[in-house]
């Protein structure tokens, strides 16, 4: 079953990772599950290398590898019963994972100086805040 990533900032027409490039891998979890937990394969954890993955580009790859520092996204799932349901929410991780480290980087900030209203409002502030304090100081003959 081959990984879908929706459609997303850096993904504009989805994307697929085929099947081959996945790796998962299965063991026993804890948590809900009775009496079965002990003996069924039910954690999944989904391993993706992305530098070794066809289904990227160039761009998408340098990108990515740039966004997890040159390591391999590694999911894990193991919050329901079924090893079927941990491995669709595995992928449905691991396609968000991937479609965050795809998307671009945020536009660099503009510095901007505060207006001559919000400079004033801070120095009548300063000024209140010194005669509060003046206040609190013994009289003076």
């Amino acid at each position: 079953m081959d990984l879908v990533v929706r459609p997303g900032p850096g993904v504009p027409h989805g994307l697929v990772v085929p099947e081959t490039d996945l790796v998962e891998r299965f063991s026993r979890a804890s948590g809900p599950g009775g009496q079965s937990v002990n003996t069924s394969d039910s954690r999944v954890e989904l391993l993706l290398d992305p530098a070794a993955t066809a289904a990227l580009d160039d761009a998408q790859r340098a990108r990515v590898l740039r966004a997890t520092s040159g390591r391999a996204l590694v999911v894990v799932a193991a919050e329901h019963r079924s090893q079927h349901r941990n491995r669709v929410a595995a992928r449905e991780r691991l396609g968000d994972r991937l479609r965050e480290a795809l998307a671009p980087p945020p536009l660099p900030r503009v510095p901007t100086k505060p207006s001559r209203a919000a400079r004033r409002r801070r120095v009548e502030a300063k000024k209140q805040r010194g005669r509060t304090k003046a206040l609190r100081q013994r009289p003076t003959d």
